[in-house]
């Protein structure tokens, strides 16, 4: 037997060296969950199915955001070293208790028409009522998240400057057509009227309501963007630091975590256990994003960025085909992976073809 040489150490040591916070927040959440599960049953039954539970959503938290990760590291290598890690604290912050608890509560607080504490209290004494008004907002929540997430994947198609192509013949006659304006929009636009012929009168005017929205909001991310990060003289020291950058990548992991937070209530209503769950598995697809990062994998891996923004395009998909059917979030999770698998593969098969000429 072989034994490993230092350089082999210090990679193993280094990669682990990323996830060491996701492990602590992984230990630390089980033990919360555990403690939830026992004091809300008082059995050893109910302590293992909560564990079961907040491991279940932490794994499908980092299937469907794996590619998340990969569309937040290409952005994050136009950033500066303190913006990194500010995205990594701050941002996580916001992505645990922004998305997962807040972002829920706000939802029954406007839908239901009630105040915060009594979203609260709802969550905790009445939570089947709690995941029904969570359940009727997915319509525009659909809407929403799947124009964002499809504008962002379309946009990197949609690009006369670029030059790597991996579904070759797709993608350049993408590119050709960048050059018409707005075609991203057109094409988004014409996407969402054709689901709505299959909606209600009423269901249609919210669905149409929150796509629009959705298009504002990314528009309004990309002006503010573009204000924020060029040295116009109006915000230098943000400019510098990438201040707009940042604000995208919360928008961006906002609508990422949209089908996340809808589709963890179909295993518990606990808002407790799903906001453990899913921070965990949030936890570690930010770190897989720095990490990303840090070793330029991206650059290591030619199709591999391709690979996330299909998968970008087919999560949109799959949010607008939500809104008229149901599609199982596993499904969504797996297909995402196996694109971005296929595109490593790719990569690693023109890696050695150019090694061998």
């Amino acid at each position: 037997m072989t034994s490993l040489t230092p350089k082999h150490h210090f990679e193993k040591s280094s990669t682990l060296l990323y996830f060491r916070w996701p492990f602590f927040v992984t230990a630390a959440g089980l033990a919360l969950g555990a403690f939830l599960g026992w004091r809300s049953t008082g059995t050893l039954e109910g302590l293992l199915f909560s564990l079961f539970i907040c491991g279940i959503l932490a794994v499908l938290e980092i299937s469907l955001s794996f590619d998340n990760a990969i569309v937040n590291a290409n952005k994050l290598r136009t950033m500066s070293p303190e913006w990194q890690k500010r995205f990594l604290t701050w941002g996580i912050l916001i992505a645990v208790f922004g998305m997962r608890i807040v972002f829920p509560i706000l939802i029954v607080v406007i839908s239901a028409g009630i105040g915060p504490w009594e979203a609260i209290s709802l969550s905790i004494y009445e939570p089947a009522r709690y995941a029904d008004i969570m359940h009727d907002a997915h319509l525009p929540i659909a809407a929403f998240g799947g124009t964002f997430l499809m504008l962002v994947g379309l946009s990197f198609f949609f690009d006369t400057e670029k030059e790597i192509h991996w579904i070759h013949w797709l993608e350049t006659r993408v590119c050709g057509a960048a050059t018409i304006r707005g075609i991203e929009i057109a094409v988004v636009l014409a996407i969402v009227l054709g689901l709505s012929r299959f909606m209600t009168e009423t269901q249609t005017t919210v669905f149409l309501g929150a796509a629009i929205w959705g298009i504002f909001t990314f528009l309004a991310v990309e002006i503010l963007g573009s204000l924020l990060d060029s040295d116009n003289g109006l915000t230098v020291e943000a400019a510098k630091g990438g201040l707009g950058a940042f604000l995208y990548l919360e928008v961006l992991d906002a609508s990422f975590s949209f089908d996340g937070v809808i589709g963890a209530f179909a295993l518990t209503q606990n808002l407790f256990i799903i906001a453990i769950g899913l921070g965990i598995g949030a936890m570690y697809v930010r770190s897989m994003t720095i990490m990303l990062v840090e070793r330029q994998t991206l650059g290591e891996y030619r199709y591999l960025e391709h690979g996330a923004f299909y998968a970008v395009v087919s999560l949109s998909i799959v949010m607008f085909l939500q809104a008229i059917i149901h599609i199982p979030e596993i499904i969504t999770g797996l297909f995402g992976a196996s694109l971005i698998g296929l595109a490593m593969l790719s990569s690693i098969r023109w890696n050695r073809q150019k090694m061998g000429k």
